[in-house]
């Protein structure tokens, strides 16, 4: 029988799901950071309309879109969890925690380097996703990227501190900082 689906350890489920799941991580940790960081895209989306809904007129009723958490699981899944895997691996290579500085080195990279390009990734692939044309991809570029950007390094920057200097790096995945910037330009239930 395949270990991970051998018997949980005892005790309180909270427990016993942390073991599961960091037992997926070690037999097969592309494919449980393609899965979290799907369900973490896709919750977080749920959560921004849930929230926006709240922030609307109380006699508007406008149902969840469930498409939007679709787009932002298929994202996560093929994206994030996937890059974030061999980013981290390659982050640890190329900046051993033992260099002078590491950790700003390591926290620099990452907000400076890696977070704008990703961030660009995510508009062109929501882009296509919900089936935009080029044109779409540059206005939204032009109206939203730099403050998303912006949004991306104040929220995200203390957390991405903790991630790559303190998880170990077969562990980490990257947040769905993609977020922020949906939360604060337009919201997925406007936008997705």
């Amino acid at each position: 029988m395949c270990p991970a689906l051998s018997k949980p350890p005892p005790g309180p489920l909270p427990r016993r799901l942390l073991a599961r799941y960091l037992l997926l991580l070690r037999l097969y940790p592309l494919l449980t950071k393609a899965a979290s960081s799907a369900v973490l895209s896709a919750l977080g989306s749920l959560l921004s309309q849930v929230i926006e809904r709240s922030r609307k007129k109380p006699g508007s009723s406008k149902s969840l879109d469930l498409s939007g958490p679709l787009r932002f699981a298929i994202y996560g899944f093929l994206f994030t969890g996937p890059l974030s895997h061999y980013f981290y691996l390659y982050l640890e290579q190329l900046i051993p925690s033992n260099v002078p500085f590491a950790m700003v080195k390591r926290l620099l990279l990452d907000r400076l380097v890696v977070a704008p390009p990703f961030l660009l990734l995510f508009f062109f692939v929501m882009n296509l996703l919900e089936g935009k044309d080029l044109s779409a991809f540059a206005e939204k570029i032009k109206s939203g990227y730099w403050a998303a950007l912006k949004m991306n390094w104040k929220v995200w920057t203390p957390f991405q501190f903790v991630n790559v200097n303190y998880v170990p790096m077969q562990d980490s995945i990257r947040p769905p900082e993609q977020l922020c910037s949906d939360t604060q330009i337009p919201t997925p239930a406007e936008s997705h």
